[in-house]
């Protein structure tokens, strides 16, 4: 017999002040890691989401067909005796699903087997925080989502596991795709092990954290994101306004210069063409002199 592995979480308050390390239960986390039995059991949770209703026609459950769609010999085409049969478009379906029971039963023992090496096999991925007390006085998705940014795991699948029942930390994560809240008696070995990360709070593994003085702070990661997309925008502004009036000033240059050079020609053309009409006027004159 090999001897039993002991484990160490780090532990935080539940605004992500770290405190110090805080030694696992031996009785539940003692290095035991049964893939096949995880296996086992991940299927049959899976297996019992199934409703069963999925349901097809065979040829003798679909409508019509009961006649004979041409006659046996003399057309020269393949013999048929309905056109519900499986090959035709709108025929029966060949071997399709019906309702069924999927449910799978998995013993009380080998479950539990199950849950322990998922708790394991987090605790030894150094997945598994603590976190001292979840004490919410009203659902606050910021004050959740800020805990997690703290710990550095706000873009992870996080598994929070409550002391029991708390709504106001169940609210607080509803509407986050990647946080699932649920007691720590309901957690089974598919939701440890779909989880990256999960977060214990410390009286359910029966640890008592006496809470710490801690002043609220801004996540530093969610400030320096909002830095640095104040900086993009008034960079993009910066370059469009720049942008904008080097576009307009050449537009500004392209009609002057147009401009000065259609004046010249408009007055050469005004002139030639007064000319003209002199001309004309002293030709007419001479004609009625003569």
């Amino acid at each position: 017999m090999s001897e039993t592995e002991t484990f160490q979480a780090a532990a935080y308050t539940s605004r992500g002040t770290a405190r110090e390390a805080v030694a696992l239960p031996a009785d539940l986390f003692d290095g035991t890691v049964n893939v096949p039995v995880m296996h086992q059991a991940v299927k049959a949770f899976l297996a019992n989401q199934r409703q069963g209703t999925a349901s097809t026609k065979t040829r003798g459950q679909v409508t019509g067909g009961n006649q004979k769609p041409w006659k046996q010999k003399g057309t020269g085409r393949a013999r048929q005796g309905s056109i519900r049969a499986p090959h035709f478009v709108g025929g029966g379906t060949v071997f399709g699903p019906q309702p069924r029971d999927y449910t799978q039963r998995v013993p009380k023992k080998v479950k539990a087997l199950a849950r322990k090496s998922a708790f394991n096999a987090r605790a030894r991925e150094n997945a598994l925080f603590v976190i001292d007390a979840f004490a919410y006085d009203a659902p606050k998705t910021k004050q959740l989502l800020g805990l997690l940014e703290n710990l550095g795991v706000a873009e992870k699948k996080v598994l929070v596991l409550t002391d029991g029942l708390k709504p106001n930390v169940f609210l607080s994560g509803r509407n986050r795709p990647n946080v699932l809240v649920m007691p720590y008696s309901d957690a089974s070995t598919y939701h440890l092990l779909w989880s990256d990360v999960v977060l214990v709070e410390g009286g359910a593994l029966g640890q008592s954290l006496e809470p710490i003085e801690e002043t609220e702070a801004a996540p530093k990661k969610r400030a320096a994101r909002k830095t640095a997309a104040k900086t993009a925008s008034k960079r993009a502004s910066k370059t469009a306004a720049k942008t904008a009036g080097k576009t307009a000033a050449k537009r500004t240059a392209k009609t002057a210069g147009k401009s000065a050079s259609a004046s010249p020609r408009k007055s050469a053309a005004r002139k030639s063409a007064s000319a003209g009409q002199n001309d004309e006027g002293g030709d007419n004159a001479a004609s009625e002199e003569q």
